[in-house]
């Protein structure tokens, strides 16, 4: 027999592994479309502008969700800027592809949301709405949050997060060029960040307000 503790775990990554996939995936998938657009073919070559989320998976950010059942990343999709005519600007809409995505969705499972919550009263009680709604329900409200945490997540201004290439956009650029400087060392810090709450802090109070947003659809 199971342990409680395990059984627990691998119910909560069930639930929450088809909301990770969705949200990974459509936020690569258009980062990589927008980079296609705008006349850089590197992801189409690299077969990342696909909807199979096996494509975009990354072991570590897999890795990740398991350990934290909320947080994870997919592998970023290659970029490259030569073939873009204003790299800063074009840039500034590759990166902001991923987060808009993600936000996107959220409105869709929202609204699927609300068809869940009709078709379960008029069902309730029912062997249909115990065994399948419910849990369905349950999938599809961790997906709301995981697309909304991963949209406002990657807007964070720190290398490599999609809110670096953001503030890029926007500044003058000399600024823009003087702030590249910290790229290498982006990762570390928003490891440090991470490690120490401060990441916690400053996105969970936009995430709840988004969410309180999102949920008044209902």
């Amino acid at each position: 027999m199971l342990d409680p503790d395990i059984t627990k775990t691998l119910r909560e990554l069930v639930l929450i592994t088809p909301g990770f996939l969705m949200a990974i995936t459509v936020h690569e998938y258009c980062h990589g479309y927008i980079a296609y657009r705008l006349g850089d073919p590197t992801a189409k070559m690299a077969g990342r502008l696909t909807f199979n989320p096996l494509s975009h998976l990354d072991p570590f950010g897999t890795l990740a969700l398991v350990l934290t059942r909320m947080i994870g990343w997919a592998k970023p999709v290659p970029v490259n800027p030569q073939y873009l005519k204003n790299p800063l600007r074009d840039m500034l809409w590759i990166s902001l592809g991923g987060p808009a995505a993600n936000l996107l969705c959220a409105i869709a499972l929202v609204m699927l949301l609300k068809v869940i919550s009709v078709v379960g009263m008029s069902s309730y009680g029912s062997p249909v709405s115990e065994f399948f709604l419910v849990p369905l329900f349950r999938i599809v409200g961790f997906g709301i949050t995981i697309n909304v945490v991963l949209a406002i997540f990657n807007l964070i201004p720190i290398p490599p997060l999609d809110g670096f290439s953001v503030l890029k956009g926007l500044l003058p650029r000399e600024m823009a060029y003087k702030i590249e400087y910290i790229e290498p060392y982006g990762f570390m810090l928003l490891l440090a960040l991470l490690l120490t709450g401060v990441v916690s802090f400053i996105i969970a109070p936009p995430i709840v307000a988004v969410e309180n947003l999102l949920l008044r659809l209902l």
